[in-house]
């Protein structure tokens, strides 16, 4: 209030002295009329005139010479109206009613005691400016204030006046409460009562909220409690696990609703925290085991829009029970589907094929059982850590099981295979495959030997690639970059590698044909693709000096005379197990084309030379080993296509055998390709476990190399960290390996301690 005041002419020491009874005396007439008014008492509003006597008289009292000088005495005074205000007629009232009634009442008195504090503040603003700056003392409006609060702290002894207190302040806070409870259970209340209510416990405060949190927040949160526990207790009895859910979201939906209409804001944190505590946390484990509505029950009915409601996040780590159940439940189904593809495999009746299908649909089950359950984690659990770690758990228990012999790693390798090669029996969309490749390589995160699938899939692009079976670059490219993106670049180098070969491999060709047509003096008579590939990028494969036929022998050296005339750095060597032919077949019924490998068209053009020929003829004249000669004869003499007879007609190939071209050989088709069986995949795993071996060493020597000195235990669990993207290593193993690098001079043992390696530089 800014104030405006006249002197009169008269000096300061001409003024005549005002004692302390008079100046007060008329001081009283002025706040009986204040009070009056207040009360709504027949009184005329004060009047300009009337202001300004009434501060003059103060500001007179104050600066008059001492001993006259009644600063600290109005000061006192000032304080003593509020007191005796707040005894004779507020305290009275508030007595003398309850409920609803009290707090109305309440809400009066405090209103008008701040117009009183405005008032008087204004009648004593002198104080205010000189003599309270001067001295240090509480504001007159926080005397005024304070005086609402502290009656009892500053009146001592008034035994009274404290009971008084002390009950309106029990029954204010209990008709609140009450209020609160009747509007829990469905009731309407008088909101803005209530906020205005609070609103006193708050600014009576002035900044601090030690009165509302003692007087009224403190209790409040007890019934709170109490409340929630006494519904609790029957809803646990009466609903199933999402019904109770839902009230439990209700009510907390409701009590941050109460906040924002009528509690003050720093008691929302606490009101949900003791809700939360007696709907959910004191009731977890029931909630989550109900037989029928459980969390298990939940899970195994797909209900995911009941899981969508579980609220157990807003406790302290109640998502952990969830996320242990949800992880139990997705480990169990995806052991089912194990079991459940092993029995098909087990049955003695199935066919290799039909169990090669199965694991197809094994794989295809997994990768929908992903896909549930990814959701789950993204819809329901909100995305949430701890489950994509749960789900994470779970499927590498079961994605690292085997599979009627195969391994995992081989299975998702062949079915990456099924998907990217011609004729495959996955008959699928270009945009179903990206996905499902994607899906791929997500599930290739949980496999623990990433580099035993890295080596059968390298294995599988390679006869793709060779033999023309991809059916699309592009999908070939797409994986590779997933691959690469989950795995890092030295995952893929090699593949990137062997499809790089592949581009090069056809313009080499273009090249080739060009110099043939340009020497005709080089033509080798028959048409002849090469494919000239890397040697690191590729799987290992046998190299035998076959003896080709004349008609070979002739292509391979045109060829190695072209290639030579580009470049005298690379040596060829020329992989004869991945060649194949089409020959002509003139047989009595007709003239066929057989398709067929370089080692069976080197077997069938003998016969060219002589009718009927030995075992030990054939082996001596192609220069190939007994296993690989007894796979090629078999596959001409004993299995789907009998091209060549053999003598005695048995199923098996022996070293006294003997064949002959079958000239009555006949078939509906003109054109048929003889299939050669593949070598064991044993082998893949063998060069595995070696390429393991060289990783493991390198790691240990990298390792010591930095720390120079190092104990066993930590030696090992930093090389079992290092490779645990590519594979997960075996302590043994390690150990196998350690002992290695000491006998070759990398490492040597300290003498002290048996258990300490140290680096030989």
């Amino acid at each position: 209030m800014n104030c405006i005041v006249w002197f009169s002419s008269e000096t300061m020491n001409d003024r005549k002295t005002i004692d302390l009874e008079q100046g007060w005396e008329f001081m009283q007439k002025g706040i009986t009329k204040l009070k009056n008014i207040l009360e709504g008492l027949p009184e005329p509003q004060f009047s300009s005139e009337d202001y300004m006597m009434l501060y003059t008289t103060i500001f007179n009292m104050c600066t008059q010479k001492p001993p006259h000088d009644y600063s600290q005495q109005l000061y006192d005074k000032y304080r003593e109206s509020f007191e005796e205000y707040i005894t004779t007629m507020i305290l009275p009232s508030l007595r003398g009613k309850h409920d609803e009634f009290l707090l109305r009442e309440l809400v009066k008195r405090w209103a008008n005691h701040k117009v009183m504090v405005r008032w008087l503040s204004s009648f004593f603003h002198y104080l205010e400016r000189y003599f309270i700056a001067r001295r240090s003392l509480p504001a007159l409006h926080e005397v005024g204030l304070t005086c609402f609060r502290d009656l009892v702290d500053k009146l001592i002894g008034i035994c009274a006046i404290f009971q008084v207190y002390h009950e309106l302040n029990a029954k204010v806070r209990d008709a609140v409460i009450s209020l609160i409870d009747q509007e829990r259970e469905g009731e309407q209340i008088d909101r803005a009562l209530l906020k205005n209510v609070l609103d006193i416990f708050v600014e009576i405060g002035m900044g601090q909220m030690d009165h509302y949190e003692n007087d009224f927040e403190a209790n409040m949160l007890k019934d709170t409690a109490a409340y929630y526990s006494r519904k609790a207790s029957n809803w646990i009895l009466e609903d199933s696990c999402p019904d109770y859910m839902q009230k439990a979201k209700d009510c907390l939906k409701r009590e941050k609703e109460r906040v924002s209409h009528y509690l003050h804001l720093s008691s929302e944190s606490k009101l949900l925290e003791k809700v939360q505590n007696e709907l959910l946390s004191v009731y977890t484990n029931q909630l989550l085991e109900k037989e029928h509505s459980g969390c298990h029950a939940l899970l195994r009915d797909d209900k995911v829009q009941d899981m969508s409601r579980m609220l157990f996040s807003k406790i302290p780590k109640g998502l952990d029970p969830v996320a242990n159940i949800f992880k139990q439940h997705v480990t169990s189904e995806g052991m089912a589907l194990v079991k459940q593809a092993e029995d098909a495999a087990s049955n003695k009746k199935a066919k290799k094929k039909d169990v090669r299908m199965q694991e197809q649909v094994f794989v295809r089950k997994v990768i929908e059982l992903h896909d549930k359950y990814l959701a789950y984690v993204n819809d329901c659990f909100m995305n949430h850590t701890l489950f994509h770690k749960a789900l994470k758990e779970a499927f590498e228990v079961f994605c690292n099981k085997g599979v009627a012999g195969s391994t995992s790693a081989e299975l998702l390798a062949t079915f990456c295979d099924n998907i990217l090669k011609k004729g495959g029996s996955e008959k699928l969309s270009n945009e179903a495959i990206e996905e499902t490749l994607e899906k791929v390589v997500k599930l290739l995160a949980y496999i623990s030997d990433k580099d035993l699938f890295a080596e059968f899939y390298r294995k599988k692009l390679s006869r793709r690639l060779l033999f023309d079976k991809s059916a699309n670059d592009d999908h070939e490219r797409s994986i590779l970059t997933k691959l690469k993106q989950q795995c890092g670049g030295q995952f893929t180098s090699k593949m990137e590698g062997m499809v790089t070969d592949l581009t090069l491999a056809r313009e080499n060709q273009i090249n080739f044909e060009e110099y043939l047509s340009n020497n005709p003096n080089s033509n080798p008579g028959i048409d002849l693709t090469v494919t000239v590939l890397t040697t690191g990028f590729w799987p290992s494969y046998k190299s035998f000096d076959l003896n080709l036929p004349a008609e070979m022998v002739q292509c391979v050296e045109v060829f190695r005379e072209f290639y030579q005339s580009k470049t005298k750095h690379r040596k060829l060597t020329w992989i004869y197990s991945l060649g194949t032919c089409n020959i002509s077949g003139k047989f009595e019924p007709k003239t066929m084309e057989l398709i067929v490998t370089t080692y069976q068209a080197s077997t069938l053009l003998l016969f060219n030379a002589s009718h009927r020929i030995s075992y030990q003829e054939i082996v001596s004249q192609l220069n190939l080993s007994d296993d690989d000669v007894v796979r090629l004869l078999h596959s001409l003499s004993c299995a789907k296509y009998k091209i060549l007879n053999k003598e005695p007609n048995t199923k098996s190939i022996t070293h006294t055998d003997h064949f002959s071209f079958n000239e009555k050989f006949t078939d509906k088709m003109r054109r048929i390709k003889i299939p050669l069986p593949s070598v064991d995949e044993k082998k893949v795993i063998e060069d595995v476990d070696k390429d393991r071996r060289y990783a493991i060493d390198a790691s240990i020597v990298r390792i010591m190399k930095s720390r120079k000195v190092l104990g066993q235990q930590q030696l090992v669990m930093e090389c079992v960290e290092q490779l645990g993207r590519m594979f997960k290593p075996d302590f043994k193993a390690i150990k196998k390996r350690i002992e290695d690098l000491i006998t070759r001079d990398y490492l040597e043992r300290d003498k002290d301690n048996p258990n300490l390696f140290r680096y030989l530089a």
